[in-house]
């Protein structure tokens, strides 16, 4: 038998000739990418470690001993302070306002970019998703007088309704956007499939769209329910009652009431990210798939 001899792959080299491999400068690249992630890794994470292990100091140990170390005598008491401090009706306030907003924009929104798809021929719906392109150009800060005379002419001011309404109009664009370029991707052949078997646009809209768009529908609703959740612009001009306040807003009054107690303002501050955090555990890998699906394009 004929032996077998094998060279060397040869290295990819510069089209110059002479020079570094071009795997040893991917290499010494990644080595640089690498250093510079866990650099911004630990940016992110030495102001999260001070507000979790300041949150469980006593006043007087917060003043008293390193900011950095770990409490040498944890307390519960800045959290059971912030709790005894209305903040469960502030919480639940949140949440009202968070799913009246991601439930009904994420509906409309998946309609609409369902018709955007599905209507490509047609001029209305094409001047509708330049309609809602648009609304990506409109900041919140350049529309907060009309909204506020809008909301005390519908007599809804001091009310949860007041946050509801305008948060779904903001949300509505961006989520058009990704849903259309979701939709987008799914193949017409099963479209026509279901039209041939007879099913209607609404049972293509249910049965098919749908289930194929979760990983889009779970980016848009955890996206615009942090944008409602962190949300503190609209909660200071539409509300004024303390039973109406959000997190965002009860949070900048526990600073104001708690000063000089920076210990309580810290448990605070992780009651309140605690909730998002949870969320974006539970949802992770179906917001990362449908983000790069979506602003890929």
């Amino acid at each position: 038998m004929a032996a077998v001899t094998s060279e060397p792959r040869a290295t990819a080299r510069p089209a110059g000739g002479g020079g570094v491999p071009i795997g040893r400068k991917l290499l010494r690249m990644n080595w640089l990418g690498g250093t510079a992630g866990w650099l911004w890794l630990v940016i992110v994470l030495v102001p999260l470690y001070w507000i979790v292990v300041t949150s469980f100091k006593a006043q007087s140990a917060y003043f008293s001993q390193n900011p950095f170390a770990p409490p040498a005598d944890p307390t519960l008491d800045n959290y059971r302070l912030v709790i005894e401090s209305d903040f469960p009706r502030y919480f639940l306030n949140s949440v009202i306002v968070a799913a009246g907003t991601v439930i009904p924009a994420g509906a409309i929104a998946f309609m609409a970019a369902y018709a955007i798809v599905r209507g490509a021929g047609s001029r209305f719906l094409g001047l509708t998703n330049g309609l809602f392109l648009m609304g990506l150009a409109i900041p919140l800060q350049a529309t907060i007088i009309p909204v506020y005379l809008l909301i005390i002419r519908m007599h809804l001011y001091d009310s949860l309704l007041a946050l509801i309404l305008p948060s779904i109009a903001f949300a509505i664009p961006l989520s058009v956007l990704v849903l259309t370029n979701f939709i987008r991707d799914v193949p017409k052949e099963l479209f026509e499939s279901m039209r041939v078997d007879g099913a209607s646009e609404w049972d293509m809209l249910r049965k098919l769209a749908l289930p194929l768009t979760q990983p889009a529908l779970v980016t848009v609703g955890i996206y615009n329910g942090l944008a409602v959740w962190n949300g503190f612009l609209l909660p200071l001009i539409l509300t004024q009652s303390p039973d109406k306040r959000t997190l965002p807003l009860a949070l900048w009054t526990f600073q104001g009431q708690y000063s000089v107690n920076v210990p309580a303002v810290l448990a605070s501050v992780v009651l309140t990210t605690l909730p998002i955090v949870v969320l974006y555990a539970i949802g992770r890998r179906q917001l990362l798939s449908g983000l790069t699906a979506g602003f890929s394009k």
